[in-house]
């Protein structure tokens, strides 16, 4: 029986930005229950799937400046989001 071949995850580029308006139609607040659900389940998908890409590419970084001296890692941190209220929903 021939192995169904899985489709190759979507470039990091085009991963990020469908998770940036995700995250932009979530906060906006009109999407029903179960569409802010499907949208949620998609943009965790999307976020393994950049992680992933990420680490990747990180390791590709490591091998390359492996045993140069000149190449000193530094570990990459975000900057944290700002803690908001919670809405205040009637």
């Amino acid at each position: 029986m021939k192995k169904v071949a899985e489709p190759s995850p979507p470039p990091f580029e085009q991963s990020l930005g469908e998770l940036e308006a995700i995250v932009a139609a979530l906060e906006k607040g009109d999407l029903t229950l179960e569409a802010s659900l499907t949208a949620f389940e998609r943009g965790v998908t999307l976020t393994r799937a950049c992680r992933a890409a990420l680490e990747g590419a990180e390791q590709r970084v490591r091998i390359l400046t492996e045993g140069r001296p000149d190449a000193v890692p530094e570990p990459f941190t975000t900057p944290k989001a700002p803690v908001t209220a919670p809405l205040d929903h009637p």
